[in-house]
């Protein structure tokens, strides 16, 4: 294949349909959401502020796509400060617009043509239509149960489920959700050190399988080349 096919091939996994415009919004919200994790991740300051709008913004690194890092001790520490309404209101604010953003991130990706054998898998068909009996009640039922949340940012979009529904769905299960965090956040006052383990904790618990399979794969993949060139 010359460099002339490879490209074009590449150009073709965009369909014409996604314009300059979606495909510059997709790579600004990456962008700004890795800008906050960083920032939030290397930043003592940042991390021990007790300013509302820190509050607000680590909503968006801890509740994008799936989520490297986690809500629960953040919003336990702000509760220590805060009444726990005042806490919910300005978490649940955040997540919903970040939400938002992934329906759109994710929008953009099933939209890719490399994406259509996905769409078209028997499986998925399945998982979408047991989805659509009750679509409302098993966001909320995620929303509010500690079920692991990002399956669902998928799926709404592959059942093109309205956004305006799943927005309301998120804040009406994420609010009593984190009333909940804050209210026993409030009541207990939880020390910092205590937070800090369950904040490692929980980061260990979501991420190390993940990477254990990325490298298990990488492995396999390796081994494959091998044989391919032994």
């Amino acid at each position: 294949m010359t460099l002339s096919d490879s490209n074009a091939k590449n150009r073709s996994d965009v369909p014409n349909h996604i314009s300059g415009r979606k495909k510059f919004i997709f790579g600004l919200e990456i962008f700004l959401i890795l800008l906050l994790l960083i920032i939030w991740l290397s930043s003592d300051t940042i991390r021990q502020s007790k300013h509302l709008i820190v509050l607000f913004l680590y909503s968006f690194p801890c509740q994008f796509l799936i989520a490297v890092v986690p809500h629960e001790p953040v919003y336990l520490y702000f509760s220590k400060f805060y009444a726990p309404i005042t806490v919910t209101l300005v978490s649940v604010a955040g997540t919903v617009l970040t939400e938002w953003l992934n329906y759109s991130t994710f929008q953009f990706i099933v939209d890719l043509k490399s994406f259509s054998k996905v769409k078209k898998s028997g499986f998925v068909g399945k998982i979408i239509d047991i989805f659509q009996k009750a679509p409302f009640l098993a966001i909320w039922v995620a929303g509010f149960t500690p079920v692991p949340f990002y399956p669902f940012r998928f799926l709404v979009v592959l059942a093109k489920y309205s956004v305006w529904k799943y927005l309301l769905a998120v804040f009406t299960s994420r609010a009593p959700r984190f009333f909940l965090l804050a209210l026993f956040g409030h009541a207990f006052k939880i020390p910092d050190l205590w937070l800090a383990i369950l904040f490692a904790v929980l980061i260990l618990t979501a991420n190390v399988p993940l990477a254990r399979k990325g490298w298990q794969k990488f492995r396999e993949n390796r081994k494959q080349k091998k044989i391919r060139g032994g």
